[in-house]
């Protein structure tokens, strides 16, 4: 029980991090860049596990909708990349892998997924917009939240501190 409600708490406080990270976007082509996200979606992967992971990048995205701080896009590019990283973060407990599997699942997967919610959800016309249009923004939002989320987790796995944050969340 103590670990669930330790595991929730994070989960909780990284979901407003990442939505509180929202402000600090920018422009590209049709998307918002908010590569705090990004790094929410790592730091949910090693310190919580994919699923909670996928839950925190959802709650972020409905919220960051809600409040007129992001774009349906929101929705596919973070899922996606939460679950991935967070797979493989699982499998190989190696940081690199995680952060090359945020990138790919984020700005290539979420980037593709992205066409059908602007056509079918937003109403972009089909023939206005490429099916990768939204790759190239993905991947820069992407890769600066992983190298954000590098910095951090490589300092701290240096100094041991990873490991008894993780320790101490899974009890």
């Amino acid at each position: 029980m103590k670990t669930n409600t330790k595991k929730l708490t994070l989960a909780g406080v990284l979901c407003a991090v990442a939505v509180v990270g929202s402000m600090f976007s920018f422009p590209v082509f049709g998307s918002k860049c908010a590569p705090v996200q990004h790094m929410v979606n790592i730091l949910c992967a090693v310190l919580l596990g994919p699923w909670y992971g996928v839950a925190v990048a959802f709650t972020a995205s409905l919220l960051r909708n809600l409040l007129g701080l992001g774009s349906l896009m929101a929705f596919p590019g973070s899922m996606c990349g939460a679950l991935l990283c967070g797979l493989v973060y699982d499998r190989f407990r190696n940081l690199i892998p995680t952060l090359c599997a945020e990138v790919f699942g984020t700005g290539i997967i979420g980037g593709l997924l992205a066409w059908p919610v602007a056509v079918l959800l937003m109403g972009k016309p089909a023939g206005s917009i490429a099916f990768y249009a939204y790759v190239v923004p993905f991947l820069i939002s992407t890769i600066g939240g992983s190298l954000i989320a590098g910095a951090v987790l490589l300092t701290l796995e240096k100094n041991n501190a990873l490991q008894r944050m993780q320790s101490s969340i899974t009890g």
